[in-house]
């Protein structure tokens, strides 16, 4: 998950997905401040998994905002209040920008008794959800040990969200809960299998990959959690839906995609399976015989500072789909779409949260990170995620 943008490019990417990348429509409240939010988290330069964390805290207190909302208070007011209360809270270094949005939203609302109720329950909303919240950061020490050898070099850099699997989670019971087990055998058929696909089209010169797959890997080099609440907005901006409603439906995602973080580091440093890149390069010690070493294989792209198994980004593709799908309640879904900065702000589109899915395990393997299974169970764990989330928080209580 590769987090490294230009503010150029970023510019580029709202400009689509508030523009043109879902159906017309007017914006509500809770659908401009995820992206207002979204912007702030891109600018504090946070790395994707704290990123997406600040988003489930932000997302969730305007959720409960507007759910527990005093009648007669200002729904706008109260989206505002939350959002503003705990970006604060949380990035206090982007706190001009933060006012500056919150400035802008009240200007556009009366003044009156609505609006200050409002601002008051969506400032209760937030403090709420960060006291409960307050113990949910990664803990304990960096213990990590580099494999080596007295005396000899190993590369120096640190591996990414090493503590990160002993967050608290909003809906597992645990982070082992949808732990998957191993990844194939290096002696199996099915690692020849992977092995051999993204050696031949994710290497950096594969005469393999189509110009398309190429597109396609560019666009998912992306993984802030923009590009994916781009795909909410998809349905969250159809016809006929109200702020009550898409309040429920970022919270959803947003839990779900949170708790992804968590269980997929959780697997990737309990398995600690190497990238294709290191498993290509020493592919005469994998013990298998249909498996060809190529000493200077290099990836499309650069690989994460991660184990490889399971896909992060296939968890999140496959957590977000299973919200929007349930949300949709039967009906069929819009097109679904989002926009990507390192595609050059170019916005895809898919008729099926399957389809969406699919691309983005595609992409993986394309750019030359991900082995096939990574990506399959990456996507079971993510449907599993998804369906807590539609449980706890889009079906009725009962």
């Amino acid at each position: 998950m590769k987090d490294a943008t230009t503010i150029a490019m970023t510019a580029l990417l709202f400009a689509a997905w508030l523009g043109g990348s879902a159906p017309e429509a007017r914006a509500d409240a809770v659908i401009d401040w995820n992206a207002r939010a979204g912007e702030i988290v891109i600018e504090a330069k946070l790395g994707t998994p704290p990123a997406i964390r600040v988003m489930a805290l932000v997302q969730t207190a305007v959720h409960e905002g507007v759910s527990a909302a005093p009648r007669g208070a200002s729904v706008d007011a109260i989206v505002a209040a939350a959002s503003r209360t705990t970006l604060s809270r949380l990035l206090p270094a982007q706190q001009a920008a933060i006012d500056a949005a919150y400035r802008a939203a009240l200007a556009a609302m009366a003044d009156g008794p609505a609006k200050s109720e409002g601002i008051a329950a969506g400032e209760r909303a937030a403090a709420t959800i960060l006291a409960a919240r307050s113990d949910d950061g990664p803990g304990g020490a960096d213990t990590y040990r580099p494999h080596t050898t007295a005396g000899a070099y190993v590369p120096t850099a640190q591996p990414a969200a090493l503590p990160w699997a002993q967050r608290k989670p909003w809906l597992m019971s645990s982070a082992t809960q949808f732990r998957p087990g191993p990844p194939p055998a290096l002696g199996s058929a099915t690692w020849a299998r992977d092995y051999d696909e993204v050696r031949a089209i994710g290497a950096r010169g594969s005469a393999r990959r189509t110009p398309e797959q190429t597109e396609i890997a560019r666009f998912w080099e992306y993984s802030l959690p923009p590009i994916y609440f781009g795909v909410v907005r998809s349905l969250a901006a159809a016809p006929g839906r109200d702020t009550r409603e898409n309040a429920r439906l970022y919270a959803a995602a947003a839990q779900a995609m949170d708790d992804a973080m968590v269980a997929v580091f959780d697997a990737k440093y309990h398995y600690g399976f190497w990238r294709p890149a290191t498993a290509i390069r020493n592919g005469d010690i994998d013990g298998n015989d249909a498996t060809q070493r190529d000493p200077a294989w290099v990836s499309f792209i650069e690989a994460p500072m991660h184990p490889e198994y399971p896909s992060a980004h296939s968890i999140l593709a496959a957590a977000v789909a299973t919200v929007i799908a349930a949300d949709a309640g039967g009906r069929p879904l819009p097109v679904l779409a989002t926009s990507s900065p390192t595609a050059k702000g170019a916005t895809r589109r898919w008729a099926s949260a399957d389809d969406f899915v699919a691309e983005v395990g595609n992409a993986r393997i394309w750019e030359g990170i991900h082995f096939r299974t990574s990506t399959e169970v990456g996507a079971a764990m993510g449907r599993s995620i998804g369906t807590l989330a539609v449980e706890r928080l889009l079906q009725p209580p009962h």
